[in-house]
């Protein structure tokens, strides 16, 4: 397609949009393909009323109860989970494999190690945990411990093309720890009489396996299939003084059919004619599911820490109109936060309606 204009439309996306009026992006691709801006009279948001399944919806998983994989939602790529662990003790110490696909665990809250057949890794609060199809491992809390669960059913987690930023970029590849197999085997002294079993998960059927000796028996491996650990602190945000980016520029994993974004804290754009909220608009192909991890969510209002967002395709949204007002004061944001899209429309679990914020398509009126 070739690119026209029409009307009065900006030169630049996100920058001089004129006082009064409201910039929409519809683009393809979840923000690679072919795109449009539109300058509109009105937010796109003004809806005032929604009659239909097609709507904006919030949930509060701090209130969900009996969340070990609790379901939140999912399609033929991805499976979305919230889990929460106690302080382990020896009688809930057990192994785990997912023979469904691999593994995104990311710390909402809590500390301890994981325990794998490759060695052990540390974990703490904004830790992301990545573990590969198959492998074997053992949750083993310090702390009460919560995880936002991704898993990926159709494909395995890879770095994003890093392109003209080059390898370094976004994160280095040595920010990535590995896991410890000789510390792992020091550790394992203590505790192995409580490893004896493995719980394996396939077509969503667990079965247990039971053996007379610890599972964690390898003595040295070689290869560059293992699990790791990437903390938030260890991501540097890209960046623009002048324009505000799309979020595919915070791009930490990528699936076949869907990506893994984090936001983090960083400077708002500095032009006096820059947008410096997220823009309005229509993601198109992709459905947008947003777990607010920590900080202050200025893009949206009466947020807490531990809230969940579905923005399902085929409707515009856009920052709360009192971000927009009150942009203005800030000079940096200072939200953690973790995005999903996918490809695939998403189904939400019968089980989390119970904490779902029924008014939230409402949240957009001024």
């Amino acid at each position: 397609m070739h690119h026209y204009t029409q009307g009065k439309p900006t030169r630049q996306a996100h920058k001089a949009i004129p006082e009064g009026f409201y910039e929409e992006e519809q683009g393809l691709k979840g923000f690679f393909g072919a795109v449009s801006h539109l300058i509109r009279k009105r937010p796109s948001t003004r809806w005032v009323d929604i009659d239909g399944h097609l709507k904006p919806r919030m949930y509060d998983l701090v209130t969900l109860k009996d969340c070990q994989f609790k379901k939140l939602l999912y399609n033929t790529d991805v499976g979305i989970y919230f889990h929460k662990l106690p302080v382990c003790s020896k009688q809930n110490k057990t192994s785990f494999r997912n023979a469904d696909g691999d593994l995104i665990y990311f710390c909402h809250q809590g500390k301890g190690q994981v325990f794998t057949e490759y060695g052990v890794l540390d974990y703490k609060k904004g830790h992301y945990i990545v573990i590969p199809k198959c492998i074997s491992h053992s949750i083993v809390c310090a702390e009460q411990s919560e995880f936002l669960v991704i898993e990926n059913k159709t494909s395995h987690f890879e770095e994003p093309d890093r392109g003209v930023l080059g390898k370094n970029g976004l994160y280095d590849t040595n920010a990535l720890t590995k896991p410890d197999l000789e510390r792992q085997n020091g550790l394992i002294n203590n505790v192995a009489q409580e490893f004896l079993s493995i719980q394996v998960k396939h077509n969503d059927q667990v079965t247990k396996f039971t053996y007379d000796e610890c599972v964690y028996d390898v003595v040295g491996w070689k290869g560059d299939l293992y699990p790791f650990t990437l903390h938030v602190d260890h991501i540097m945000p890209i960046m623009s003084h002048r324009a505000h980016l799309p979020p595919s520029a915070h791009s930490t994993f990528v699936a076949r059919n869907f990506v893994v974004c984090t936001f983090l804290p960083r400077p708002l754009e500095s032009d006096s004619d820059a947008l410096k909220v997220p823009f309005y608009h229509q993601n198109i192909d992709y459905d947008e599911v947003l777990f607010y991890h920590d900080g202050d969510f200025f893009s949206r209002d009466n947020l807490h820490s531990g809230m969940l967002s579905f923005h399902p395709a085929g409707f515009p949204h856009g920052p709360h109109p009192k971000a927009v007002k009150g942009v203005s004061k800030k000079t940096h944001t200072n939200e953690y936060a973790v995005m999903i899209d996918t490809r695939n429309p998403l189904t939400v679990s019968e089980s989390i309606s119970g904490v779902e914020l029924k008014n939230y398509w409402e949240s957009w009126k001024v």
